[in-house]
């Protein structure tokens, strides 16, 4: 935007001592303001259609989460280069407007036979370090036992586990929870 706003600003410029200039000058000094005016209008023009080209837009209403990328940094479509890795990150993190959030869990596979019926399941979702207790809106069970990737750390804990994850939702107002953030998930039934 930074290149538009100069544009625009010297196209003015020359635009007033053009108004000026025609007032009360010679012809040579008005042809001159006429030719910088025309000059800084296709500069104006081409700063624009550059901001047009690298302008990025969302096709639907959402909220950036995380924004990877610095200002001036070089981008691609694949991304922005991260040296460390030598490979490409994501640029920014999408989500959708966050009326309402989702909480993903993930139920042990040796647990699953005990996972009430969707039309009985309840949950409460705990904020941890907090005393806050959320209830929960069950959404959908996604049907496939995968291996656990998320590690709490625990010296018992089995990294050979499957688990099945179940997404719940929850209105957001003015609960201090954001995305990506580990909270504890107790699902029973009614």
């Amino acid at each position: 935007m930074c290149w538009t706003r100069q544009a625009g600003a010297a196209l003015e410029v020359a635009r007033r001592q053009y108004e000026l200039t025609k007032a009360g000058a010679w012809s040579y000094d008005v042809a001159n303001q006429e030719k910088q005016c025309e000059a800084l209008s296709q500069a104006f023009k081409a700063a624009d259609a550059l901001l047009q080209k690298y302008s990025i837009r969302a096709p639907i209403d959402g909220v950036v989460l995380s924004l990877y990328a610095a200002v001036g940094s070089t981008v691609s479509p694949q991304g922005a280069f991260d040296p460390y890795t030598s490979g490409f990150d994501q640029i920014a993190i999408l989500g959708p407007p966050q009326e309402y959030l989702q909480v993903r869990c993930f139920v042990d596979e040796i647990l699953i036979s005990r996972l009430p019926s969707k039309w009985h399941i309840r949950a409460e979702m705990s904020v941890t370090g907090s005393s806050i207790k959320v209830p929960l809106e069950f959404v959908r069970v996604q049907p496939y036992v995968s291996p656990k990737i998320e590690l709490s750390d625990q010296r018992q804990e089995k990294v050979d586990l499957r688990v099945l994850p179940v997404i719940f939702r929850f209105q957001k107002q003015d609960i201090p929870v954001y995305p990506g953030q580990l909270v504890d998930v107790y699902i029973g039934h009614d």
